[in-house]
């Protein structure tokens, strides 16, 4: 994302600063008021957002906590490159309840391609050996999972078994940000390649044949809910509404920050926590769009039988010049094979399970 279309982070400021800090906590809370919200997520991110150091981490947590705790049920993340985790971010983290989400590319060899330090040394050996404080029994709780985006040129096998040593209780495999302007890696205009579904295709066989021993994997859990007519919000597939919006370091309100991927400016609202309700963004257009469902498919899209599932993909990967986000995922091949692997296997099993009741 910081590679590609906007730039804007280049000028803003580096940390958030104890101004806006107190103004997103307040927004938040008269948001919760106004809506009488259940529970509210709140996600640290970057960046890295350990950079902040501790002092700035804690009192993110102690503000939101004072602002939020009475009225609603606060659920506190952080997601980081773990290279800077240490016993004071873990005490810091344990005691306002921070869940703790580290990116790791797999193997030292998939994970080294791309992730190194500016000398061109590789940080894997150094985030691995981090991710044994999370594997420590009093901090386990607060391990929620492994990040890792698909490399094509890394063993899909290999990557797994990298990922499961440092035994996650969840692993989110994410697709490379791209578009029809910008397509990702791999991904051409073929549309009977599949490269990222015969990526993950063998990954799936493994994880569901011995899924009682393997931890959770987020796009296969959701395939699998989704089908199941289980309600599952997520950005990757399905039509549930998207419920996230970003506050900048410097306080603006925004659409989800992957769509800066697609174009400048591509995530503006015009709003800003110290001016504007977090309610202004609801009724913002742009993310109006995102809250139709199937209005907000394509018509290639609606004409596929499994659109219900597959919701167009994430939005972000839609993006074309000239019609905008009304179109089908830049990943709609290897989405309509995953998914139709993965249901074929769910029907496939279902049967069975059916054929084996109705003898008894």
């Amino acid at each position: 994302m910081y590679e590609m279309a906007d730039q804007s982070w280049r000028e803003q400021p580096k940390v958030i600063s104890p101004d806006v800090i107190e103004a997103t906590c307040h927004n938040i809370a008269e948001h919760v008021d106004e809506h009488a919200i259940p529970q509210v997520s709140v996600v640290l991110h970057g960046g890295e957002p350990l950079l902040a150091g501790h002092r700035v981490v804690e009192s993110v947590a102690r503000r939101l906590h004072e602002h939020l705790a009475d009225s609603t049920t606060l659920r506190l993340g952080i997601q980081t490159n773990g290279l800077l985790l240490d016993q004071e971010f873990l005490d810091i983290f344990r005691r306002w309840g921070i869940r703790v989400g580290v990116s790791l590319d797999g193997s030292e060899a998939g994970h080294d391609r791309h992730r190194r330090y500016r000398s061109g040394e590789g940080s894997h050996a150094q985030v691995v050996e981090k991710l044994k404080l999370l594997t420590e029994p009093e901090n386990r709780s607060l391990y929620s999972g492994l990040l890792c985006v698909i490399d094509l040129e890394n063993d899909p096998m290999e990557t797994y078994a990298g990922l499961t040593a440092c035994e996650p209780p969840a692993i989110d495999f994410l697709m490379p940000h791209g578009n029809w302007d910008k397509p990702p890696p791999g991904r051409t205009a073929n549309r009977d390649d599949t490269p990222y579904a015969d990526w993950l295709i063998p990954l799936f066989d493994h994880w569901y044949e011995s899924m009682r021993n393997e931890p959770s994997v987020r796009i296969f859990e959701d395939i699998i809910d989704i089908s199941l007519g289980i309600g599952r919000a997520s950005e990757t597939v399905g039509l549930a509404p998207m419920q996230v919006v970003v506050i900048e370091t410097d306080g603006q309100i925004e659409q989800v920050d992957t769509l800066k991927s697609a174009f400048p400016d591509a995530t503006k609202l015009g709003e800003h926590v110290s001016r504007s309700p977090l309610s202004n963004a609801l009724w913002n257009p742009s993310i109006v769009a995102r809250q139709l469902g199937l209005d907000a498919l394509s018509p290639a899209c609606l004409k596929c039988p499994i659109h219900n599932i597959c919701g167009g993909g994430h939005f972000t990967h839609r993006y074309q010049s000239g019609t905008g986000f009304l179109n089908p995922s830049v990943y709609c091949p290897d989405l309509f094979a995953l998914i139709s692997h993965v249901t074929q296997r769910l029907r496939s099993d279902l049967g069975v399970s059916r054929r084996n009741g109705s003898a008894r």
